[in-house]
């Protein structure tokens, strides 16, 4: 009896790894299948509280509740990728109204009066101060690959939203579905503390995504103020986009940077270069740099250190390590992994000291 036991024991061991293994292998091949389901995942988590609320509150059905949840969320997306539209438009014909000689001439200018004020040689400097040196015959006929790239982007966007829309519905609507299918492989001792664990996850990450998107609006206010106070057009679109780089730890607000500075800087390309537009674009950097403090000191390890409950010395190490690790993608998923991971170790391993330490306050 006990070798029958022992047989079948192994053979459930057996398949159960057979299982696991077959599912990471399909998760390494379908790789964009993972990346829609983290996408709903994540949708999902955000559209969370409006569920709760519409079912608690409202009596709504679990079919009512997430149908308007994701009815919200998408309307959102809609008005925010209109709002592009009209800065796309206003950049184009300020680009078409540029004079590429004048602006040549103003940058050589400036260039060469940087360098007499530093004391550098002219001559190393005019070579990148030239735009004929990125405009060329070959570089024109990258124009109908890009076009062709550009195509299956769209194409690829479409499937995506579509894939990513399905799914997030039915993880609004069945809210466990992901845990029922991970439970199947665990043993029923441990059911129980996956379940809260589970529920705590869910509760945290709602509250880390719903920080980062206070932590957006904080920035869109500061950045808003600023635009708006030198009259740059389309100052709140273009708050928003920077607001929304931020999302990338480190590496978000340098591009968010640059990019406030060229859209600045093109914002009126009939107005002098050097009385206006530069002092302008200074002005707003320097306006940039104050919300990037703002945001470093007091927003950010206030929301999350309240969101996912972790020191932000902390949070600042696994950045880091998430970004040494899998680079851009690391940093973004670091702190909702490092989450994860806590609660987990927590309802498992509660009585080790390293975890008692880091899960105090969970």
């Amino acid at each position: 009896m006990e070798s029958k036991n022992i047989s079948q024991g192994i053979v459930n061991a057996v398949l159960k790894l057979g299982l696991i293994s077959l599912g990471i292998f399909l998760l390494l091949e379908l790789q964009v299948l993972l990346v829609y389901l983290v996408v709903a995942a994540i949708i999902s988590l955000i559209g969370r509280p409006i569920v709760l609320f519409l079912k608690n509150k409202l009596k709504f059905s679990n079919l009512l509740a997430a149908s308007v949840s994701l009815l919200v969320l998408g309307s959102l997306l809609f008005g925010i990728i209109s709002l592009f539209i009209p800065l796309i438009i206003q950049q184009g014909e300020n680009l078409s109204l540029l004079d590429l000689n004048e602006l040549e001439y103003k940058l050589e200018k400036l260039m060469n009066e940087i360098s007499l004020f530093l004391n550098l040689d002219p001559t190393n400097i005019e070579q990148y101060s030239s735009l004929k040196n990125f405009i060329s015959k070959d570089s024109l006929g990258v124009i109908p690959e890009f076009l062709n790239h550009l195509l299956s982007l769209l194409g690829n966007f479409t499937i995506g939203l579509f894939s990513v829309t399905f799914i997030s519905f039915f993880l609004l609507k069945d809210s466990h579905i992901l845990e029922n299918a991970i439970l199947v492989f665990v043993n029923d001792k441990s059911e129980g503390r996956l379940k809260k664990s589970f529920e705590k996850i869910k509760n945290l990450l709602s509250r880390y995504f719903l920080g980062l998107l206070l932590q957006i609006t904080i920035l869109l206010i500061i950045y808003s103020i600023i635009l708006l106070i030198f009259g740059i057009k389309n100052a709140i679109v273009i708050a928003f986009l920077c607001a929304l780089l931020n999302l990338i730890p480190y590496i978000g607000p340098l591009i968010g940077s640059v990019l406030m500075m060229f859209l600045t800087m093109t914002s009126n390309v009939e107005a002098d270069f050097s009385s206006v537009i530069l002092p302008k674009t200074i002005y707003v950097m320097i306006g940039f740099f104050i919300g990037q403090l703002i945001d470093g000191f007091f927003s950010q390890p206030l929301i999350f250190s309240n969101s996912v409950k972790s020191h932000p010395l902390e949070i600042f190490i696994v950045i880091l390590a998430g970004g040494a690790l899998m680079g851009t993608t690391g940093m973004i998923v670091a702190i909702p992994l490092y989450t994860t991971l806590k609660v987990i170790f927590k309802a498992f391993l509660s009585e080790n000291k390293i975890v008692k330490s880091l899960t105090q306050d969970l």
